[in-house]
């Protein structure tokens, strides 16, 4: 087997970024057995499999490396090769394995290869074979296990989504669901066909030599591509908020008996109007959640408000406290609510049998993939995720059962919360305390 100096090989800017877990692995294999499977390389030395390999005997200090070298007549041949190497393995996340599967059909069609169902052979459009014949993408991902609808999307997934979108969802989590793929695909799909549009006016009016013609579509395909990355960043926010608020209700959700065991031996709390108490970083206020008492116990710079439509409501004045006010409706008082508050509204939200109406002096884009959360714990959580960031304010001028106050804790916001009962705000406050296992504290 041929060997070659490491520092002559050339490594491509498109290959897969390197996972140092599996490069640790390799090192002490290698440090053990050797190199078990050589590298493979082109002619003028480009990796096209192996970077994990090659990593690690340059940081083993090897010279020198096994290689397979395989000659090809031209890069694009040479990019397949590292394409079908890369598709045989397992550990590609769905957004790698879509963005490979779109590069590869292109590569084909570039190529000029007779790639129908069928062939069994594919030639080069003057008349040149390619041995050994080379799959269709489509065959090669079915042969994977993959369905017909699978590569379909995928390959919806790689095309319909912004170059700099799909490197914001690299490595994250996002980038190893192919549903969550999907719904940021199509967020801005209306903007993507009508920036395709404009680009081929563009190249016409390019042609045709009409400047000014030009001008306006380079123009408009900026405006619709930038529209489209805007509805695709909200869509990923939008599913990373969905995603962390199941997640967070799956892994805090109390073991009911041992919670209830607890509470009966810890004791009710006695509050009284006008209390004032502090849960760790949090301020409760047992009073009227409307009046300046209140009021003046908000911080200046809240980043989100909820709160629950009451009949007694008098809470306008909390647009002007925070940057979003989230207000949440049954179906019956949906539209007496907008026409008689004076908030500026932005969109509304359908969660269940829950609408969230969603006001704000700033202008607001509505998510636009569908929204599957459940109950009143899960919105909030949502919602949190969608408007807040670590250590932001967040006020809830109705405690309820303590949803808000509970999901800040888990968080790291802060909650300003409170309400005119103090039975519920007792009993909220207990829910607190048993959730954190820490003390609520009088103030004022």
């Amino acid at each position: 087997m041929p060997t070659v100096p490491i520092n002559q090989i050339q490594v491509g800017c498109n290959r897969r970024p390197v996972k140092g877990e599996k490069v640790d692995e390799l090192k002490e294999s290698i440090r053990t057995n050797g190199l078990l499977n050589p590298i493979t390389i082109d002619q003028k030395l480009n990796l096209i499999a192996g970077l994990h390999r090659l990593t690690a005997c340059k940081l083993l200090g090897l010279e020198e490396i096994e290689c397979n070298i395989i000659t090809y007549t031209d890069s694009e041949q040479a990019r397949l090769a590292e394409i079908d190497e890369n598709l045989i393995r397992n550990e590609l996340e769905p957004l790698e394995r879509s963005e490979l599967w779109l590069e590869r059909d292109q590569i084909l069609e570039r190529m000029g290869l007779r790639a129908k169902a069928g062939d069994n052979q594919h030639t080069l459009k003057g008349g040149e074979m390619i041995s050994p014949p080379l799959k269709r993408t489509l065959e090669m991902a079915t042969q994977a296990g993959y369905s017909k609808r699978t590569f379909q999307h995928g390959k919806q997934i790689a095309k319909g989504i912004h170059p700099e979108v799909k490197q914001l969802l690299k490595g994250t989590p996002v980038a190893d669901s192919p549903t969550a793929l999907l719904r940021i695909a199509r967020a801005g799909s209306d903007e993507r066909a009508l920036a395709e549009t404009a680009q081929k006016a563009l190249d016409l009016a390019i042609s045709q030599g009409n400047q000014q013609e030009a001008e306006r579509q380079v123009k408009l395909v900026a405006e619709l591509q930038m529209k489209q990355k805007q509805l695709q960043l909200l869509a990923y926010k939008s599913v990373t908020a969905e995603k962390e608020a199941k997640l967070i209700l799956k892994k805090h959700q109390p073991p009911t008996k041992k919670l209830a065991e607890k509470s009966a031996a810890s004791g009710e709390l006695i509050v009284k109007p006008g209390d004032e108490w502090m849960l760790g970083r949090h301020l409760v206020y047992c009073g009227d959640t409307a009046g300046k008492d209140f009021r003046h116990l908000l911080p200046s710079n809240a980043a989100l408000a909820i709160a629950i439509l009451s009949s007694t409501w008098e809470h306008n004045y909390l647009v002007d406290e925070a940057r979003v006010v989230a207000v949440l409706l049954f179906e019956g008082n949906i539209y007496k609510f907008y026409q008689r508050n004076q908030m500026p509204f932005q969109y509304e939200l359908v969660l269940g049998n829950l609408y969230i109406g969603i006001f704000s002096h700033q202008v607001l884009s509505k998510p636009q993939t569908p929204i599957n959360v459940e109950g009143v714990e899960g919105i909030v959580n949502y919602l949190l995720n969608l408007y807040t960031t670590q250590n932001n304010f967040v006020i809830a001028p109705f405690m309820g059962h303590g949803e808000t106050l509970i999901a800040c804790e888990r968080m790291g916001r802060i909650c300003f919360t409170g309400d005119q009962n103090s039975d519920v705000v007792s009993r909220g406050m207990m829910r607190w305390q048993r959730w954190s296992g820490k003390e609520a504290w009088r103030g004022g």
